[in-house]
C-alpha cells in the first residue's frame, strides 16, 4: 500500500495542529495558575503589611491578641478560596485534555479502520479472518476505554463532591460560633 505525499502532508499537518492545540491548553492553564498565584501572593503581602502595621499600633496585649485572632479567619477563607480556584483550573484543564484525547483516539480509530478496510481489499484470500480479529480487538479496546472513562468521570465527580463538602464546613463553622 502506497501513501501519496498529499496524504503524508495532511497527516503531518493534523498531528502538528493537535500538538499545538494541546500546547495552547497547557499554556492557558499555566497562565491562569500563574495569575492566581501572583494575585494571592500580592494580596497576602499587602494584608501582611497592613496587619503588621496594625500590630505595631496596638496599645495593649489584649488588642494585640484580638488583632491576631481577627486575622486568622479571613486568612483561612482566602486559603480555601485559593485552593478551590486552583482545583477549578485543574479540573477544567483536565476536562479539556480528556476531550482532546478522546478526539485523538476517535480519529486514530477511524483512520485505523479505514486502513484495515483498504488493506483487506488488497490482501490475499484468507486474510479476512486476521482483519476481522484486529477490528474485534479494536472494538474491545474501545469498549474497555469507554468503561474506564465512565469510572474515571464518576471518581472525579465523587472527588469534587468531597472537596466541596470538606471546604464548606470550614467556612461555616466559625460563623456558627459567632452567632451562638
Amino acid at each position: 500500500m502506497n501513501f501519496t505525499p498529499e496524504q503524508i502532508a495532511t497527516t503531518n499537518k493534523a498531528g502538528i495542529e493537535a500538538i499545538l492545540g494541546l500546547a495552547h491548553t497547557q499554556f492557558t492553564a499555566f497562565e491562569r495558575l500563574s495569575a492566581l498565584y501572583f494575585n494571592a501572593a500580592k494580596a497576602a503581602f499587602e494584608e501582611g503589611v497592613g496587619h503588621a502595621k496594625a500590630l505595631l499600633n496596638a496599645k495593649d496585649p489584649q488588642e494585640y491578641l484580638n488583632l491576631n485572632a481577627a486575622a486568622t479567619q479571613p486568612t483561612m477563607e482566602k486559603a480555601i478560596a485559593y485552593s478551590r480556584s486552583v482545583y477549578e483550573v485543574a479540573a477544567q484543564t483536565n476536562g479539556e485534555l480528556a476531550k482532546f484525547l478522546e478526539a485523538q483516539a476517535s480519529e486514530f480509530n477511524k483512520n485505523l479502520i479505514g486502513l484495515l478496510d483498504k488493506v483487506s481489499k488488497n490482501a490475499p484470500a484468507g486474510s479476512d479472518v486476521a482483519v476481522q480479529a484486529v477490528k474485534s480487538a479494536l472494538a474491545a479496546a474501545n469498549s474497555a476505554y469507554d468503561s474506564f472513562n465512565k469510572v474515571a468521570k464518576q471518581a472525579t465527580e465523587i472527588a469534587e463532591a468531597n472537596f466541596a463538602a470538606t471546604t464548606t464546613p470550614a467556612r461555616e463553622t466559625p460563623r456558627k460560633r459567632a452567632t451562638a
